[in-house]
């Protein structure tokens, strides 16, 4: 197989090293990802600067690595429309994140903005984050789950399939399938001064759940479960479409 990786921390971070090893034992392994951190980018694309692609010395057969300067959505594009044109890619695989994407997160990440963004250029797409920000975290206790899901993707996957995989820290109970929680961020502005006087403002908050349901990936990634969403392009409410049908 052709395997496609990214992520959004940066092609040094721990998490993605760990997830080009797992790769591996499934085929060949093409990587573009961010020369530096590029988390909460969501599905942003670089319009006004030129990117760039600096190849990295690998001398191990079956593994090709490039450093981006753009977003994790650019490096997907870039990878797979110019860098590896000529090798139709199987699968593509992000993360592993340093932090839960879990629940309204998806919007915001930049792992699952690489993901989404293989599915629309045809390539079945896991993103695969870990619920801690610690870069020091010990991979070891999710990796069975991570080679499981990703058999899973290519006996079963089809073109158009996403998955959304969030990974508890230490012990792993099992996987479920599951939907995304309605939960979201109590957000605050921070805003402080410089020492010129000017202001800069900060943007910190609290992850609340609120939802009470006992089968999302928030309530399962809580009770040592990896969660496993499976996510679309399509963002139709088609409940408030079937009401809006003698509005307009």
């Amino acid at each position: 197989m052709n395997i496609f990786i990214t992520n959004d921390d940066g092609i040094h971070a721990r998490g993605i090293r760990q997830l080009i090893a797992i790769a591996r034992e499934f085929g060949d392994v093409y990587v573009v990802a961010p020369d530096g951190p590029q988390s909460g980018k969501s599905h942003a694309i670089t319009l006004s600067v030129p990117m760039r692609a600096k190849p990295l010395p690998v001398e191990e057969p079956g593994l090709v690595e490039y450093a981006c300067s753009g977003t994790p959505v650019d490096c997907v594009k870039l990878g797979l429309r110019e860098l590896f044109k000529d090798k139709p890619m199987d699968l593509l695989l992000s993360g592993i994140n340093h932090g839960s994407n879990a629940a309204t997160n998806v919007l915001y990440s930049g792992t699952m903005g690489a993901a989404i963004e293989g599915i629309m250029e045809g390539v079945p797409a896991i993103g695969f984050s870990m619920a801690t920000y610690d870069q020091q975290v010990c991979f070891d206790p999710a990796v069975d789950s991570v080679r499981t899901i990703i058999r899973q993707m290519i006996a079963h996957g089809r073109v158009g399939d996403c998955w959304n995989v969030n990974i508890p820290v230490g012990e792993v109970k099992g996987i479920k399938a599951c939907v995304q929680a309605h939960a979201t961020w109590d957000e605050r502005i921070l805003r402080r001064e410089d020492p010129h006087g000017r202001p800069y403002y900060w943007l910190e908050g609290d992850f609340e759940n609120d939802d009470p349901r006992t089968d999302t990936d928030s309530y399962y990634l809580d009770h040592g479960y990896v969660a496993v969403v499976p996510v679309t392009v399509d963002m139709t409410d088609r409940a408030a479409l079937s009401r809006m049908g003698g509005w307009f």
